[in-house]
């Protein structure tokens, strides 16, 4: 599903010379975007935390985390800076951390997305996610359910 202008795309390790670009991101992304105190215990200081950014002409595009907890890898946040929306970058960013997760022995990825959010839900069940659950009043801007997806890494790699 990656796309010829995606295929340009460099996906690698966030590092702190990203959070700026992503806190960009964030807020136009989520009602209540993480701030960089928050990003910055995330890559410092959190051993279980991973994220990747995907830069396009050296700018930050996208970036995905994860926290990875014995077999499962839990993830974070996913979000791609508007202009670049529908182009593969979200499938990118997938594709690199459940492939980082397996290879850290992961069997599975869960995540929450809003459920108004129907764009993330379509990309999570292209990718092969499955519903499996609700947490009611999960988000705290607006008391929204947050709906849990779960994806099986045993299944093998990723098409669409």
């Amino acid at each position: 599903m990656i796309n010829e202008q995606a295929t340009k795309l460099e996906i690698r390790p966030m590092g702190v010379k990203d959070v700026d670009q992503i806190i960009l991101i964030e807020k136009q992304a989520f009602p209540t975007p993480w701030t960089k105190r928050t990003y910055m215990a995330e890559l410092l200081d959190n051993d279980r935390a991973y994220y990747f950014v995907a830069r396009l002409h050296g700018r930050v595009v996208g970036y995905i985390g994860m926290w990875l907890i014995a077999d499962e890898g839990h993830i974070t946040n996913l979000a791609v800076h508007p202009q670049f929306r529908r182009r593969g970058v979200g499938w990118g960013l997938l594709s690199t951390l459940a492939a980082f997760a397996r290879s850290r022995g992961a069997e599975g990825l869960t995540l929450e997305v809003r459920i108004t959010n129907l764009e993330a839900q379509r990309l999570y069940t292209r990718f092969g996610f499955i519903k499996s659950g609700i947490r009611r009043g999960y988000y705290l801007d607006n008391d929204e359910d947050a709906l849990i997806m779960w994806k099986d890494l045993q299944e093998g790699e990723e098409h669409d």
